[in-house]
């Protein structure tokens, strides 16, 4: 009975249209991150702001968001403003990321980065602006109808996530690692849990929570994100080596002119494919109990491996 009904979830996975469902979310998202900011007096730090958070991207944190909400049995409307947060922490990021005291980087999503576009003094100020927006959008745009502690929560793990215990201490410990040939295993994987798991694991949980899941519930979202996250990286890693610039919208081979150690450098690129495939496997069995709700999230999972940019 067990091998039966795996290989009818795996068939419903098969069949899950992920493309149209992707498409679908995604506009769903840039309307709503469209709507999030409007430009008024200074008016070019909203300009900033705006050009990095719709320059495009796959919008896979603030997907993984709303299907966690709707497989947990929340709605999109109501974790669409969490949704709309974790994007623009993620930009953010990426803001910040690209300037030259960190990663020095020209592009991204195949245009200028924030910092060429508009400097480095406005760079630094959007993206604090859009940090401080998220929290402020997750307080004020989420309906009525989630319970207020939930809010809370949310805006507590959305915190942690960023912070010095997540994505900020992962990013200190990347730069302190650049030029180090001897890098472990474990303090690779400390980076990686850190400065990407962190705020995917925030998306997937915080989603959960806005639409009611239980501490058993979150522990199972836990695992799924924080397998899928490293699971994320490994493939970067990989892409940085394999792909263009034209097929990444950024700058290929950043790693191995930083002379950073990567999951490739340790493991080789076929094997690092494999630890990646078992992570993804891993993440989508800790779905298992939810049945066919978990097949997008399980769908965006193998995605994550399959992609090419």
């Amino acid at each position: 009975m067990v091998a039966t009904d795996n290989f009818q979830k795996t068939s419903e996975l098969d069949q899950f249209n992920l493309a149209a469902y992707l498409k679908e979310r995604q506009q769903l998202c840039d309307q709503a991150l469209d709507q999030s900011i409007s430009v008024v007096y200074p008016e070019k730090i909203y300009e900033a702001m705006r050009y990095s958070l719709l320059a495009g991207g796959k919008r896979v944190r603030p997907i993984l968001c709303l299907a966690t909400s709707e497989m947990i049995g929340g709605t999109i409307d109501m974790a669409m403003p969490t949704a709309c947060a974790v994007e623009m922490i993620h930009t953010m990021s990426l803001i910040h990321d690209d300037l030259p005291a960190m990663d020095n980087d020209d592009y991204r999503r195949g245009k200028l980065t924030n910092h060429k576009v508009y400097g480095e003094d406005i760079a630094i100020l959007a993206g604090d602006g859009l940090l401080a927006l998220a929290f402020e959008f997750v307080a004020t745009q989420t309906p009525e109808n989630v319970l207020p502690q939930r809010t809370l929560q949310v805006i507590a793990r959305l915190g942690k996530a960023l912070g010095a215990a997540g994505l900020v201490g992962g990013q200190v410990v990347d730069l302190e690692c650049e030029g180090k040939t001897d890098t472990s295993l474990e303090t690779l994987n400390f980076i990686h849990n850190h400065k990407t798991a962190a705020l995917l694991e925030a998306c997937v949980v915080c989603g959960g929570i806005i639409a009611g899941a239980s501490p058993e519930d979150v522990q199972k979202l836990t695992r799924y994100s924080q397998n899928i996250g490293l699971a994320f990286q490994i493939i970067d890693d990989i892409l940085d080596i394999t792909s263009t610039q034209e097929q990444l919208g950024k700058t290929a081979g950043k790693d191995l002119t930083a002379q950073k150690v990567t999951y490739p450098s340790l493991w080789g690129i076929e094997e690092s494919r494999t630890k990646a495939k078992q992570l993804v496997d891993e993440a989508c069995a800790e779905l298992a109990s939810f049945g066919a709700k978990a097949i997008p999230l399980q769908a965006i999972a193998h995605f994550i491996i399959n992609r090419n940019h």
